[in-house]
């Protein structure tokens, strides 16, 4: 009798069980860049919009609101609700924030849900064609010759491209003086009109501007991209044990429910399986598709948290 009442109470309570959950999504759902228009965050998220918002069902915007290299807009996201309508891609530069900023008023680890590691690229050391240098040892040399007299662009300080440079001018010897940017955007035009000696970004993130307006000098992964076969990497160049490659990542705010997530991530999956998408984004921008699984990312981020944070410790960085 009481196992009959017991499967009485369970059916009768199933439906009011699936009427507490809430459908997702029931709304528009924000895709936060925090960065500025025409950076590799931002267009890696309006590339991604029109897939998701077909796997979706409902309208994908991708909101812009830059800022203390990417806190702002990400800030917003670990303040919202965790009900999977706001998400933020984030830039490797998540890795440094707290070592960075102490004060930075969230955890970037402890106050989010990770969903995807959506892809890696190696950054590209660049110089405009009027410049002399073509290959990074001239350009080592050109720098010992003159110390802190050349100049290099990234997309902010503490961003891992600029600690990319810091380790490299550590190893090699020489010292550049440090322009930052406040996002690809921004990077990319001054790098293409001559502004800059030097600039590092990823491909995307120089905004197309490689083998038009600027030389590619060396790569920053641990071994040659497919896509830039010719392109030598630093420790190719010298600088062994100098490696790193830039990665873009989706998160949600702490709390937000794992079947929510879940689905999330199986639209990101089937979007980065459409070929036209993954065209664009490997042949059109240069990066490497990964779409992870949300527990393969969180490793990810807490070795990378890691890894750069002790950099940051090490040469005494501070947010700009």
């Amino acid at each position: 009798m009481l196992t009959r009442r017991t499967a009485l109470t369970a059916a009768l309570a199933a439906p009011l069980a699936a009427r507490a959950q809430p459908a997702w999504p029931n709304g528009p759902i924000r895709i936060m860049a925090p960065f500025p228009p025409g950076g590799s965050v931002d267009t890696i998220a309006r590339l991604m919009a029109p897939s998701l918002q077909q796997a979706l069902g409902v309208p994908v915007v991708v909101e812009n609101r830059s800022g203390a290299a990417g806190a702002l807009g990400t800030a917003a996201v670990a303040r919202a609700a965790p009900d999977g309508q706001s998400w933020v891609l984030v830039f490797d530069s998540h890795a440094t924030m707290a070592a960075l900023n102490p004060n930075l008023g969230f955890d970037p680890r402890r106050d989010f849900a990770p969903v995807m590691l959506v892809a890696t690229a190696p950054m590209l050391l660049t110089t405009p064609l009027s410049r002399p240098w073509q290959s990074l040892e001239q350009v080592v040399a050109a720098a010992r010759a003159r110390p802190e007299t050349l100049t290099y662009g990234t997309v902010g300080a503490g961003s891992l491209s600029h600690l990319t440079m810091e380790v490299l001018q550590q190893r090699g010897d020489f010292r550049l003086v440090h322009v930052p940017y406040r996002g690809g955007g921004p990077l990319a035009t001054a790098a293409a009109a001559g502004e800059i000696d030097l600039a590092i970004a990823s491909r995307v993130g120089l905004g197309g501007q490689v083998g038009h307006r600027l030389r590619a000098l060396a790569q920053s992964g641990a071994r040659r991209s497919p896509a830039l076969p010719d392109l030598p990497t630093m420790q190719e160049a010298g600088f062994p044990g100098v490696a790193a490659e830039a990665f873009w990542g989706m998160l949600g705010p702490a709390g937000v429910p794992q079947p929510v997530i879940r689905r999330f991530h199986a639209a990101l999956v089937a979007a980065l399986r459409e070929a036209t998408l993954r065209q664009r984004l490997v042949e059109g921008q240069g990066v490497d598709i990964v779409a992870s699984s949300p527990e393969e990312f969180g490793a990810f981020l807490d070795r990378q948290m890691e890894q750069w944070g002790r950099v940051v410790r090490e040469r005494n960085i501070r947010a700009d």
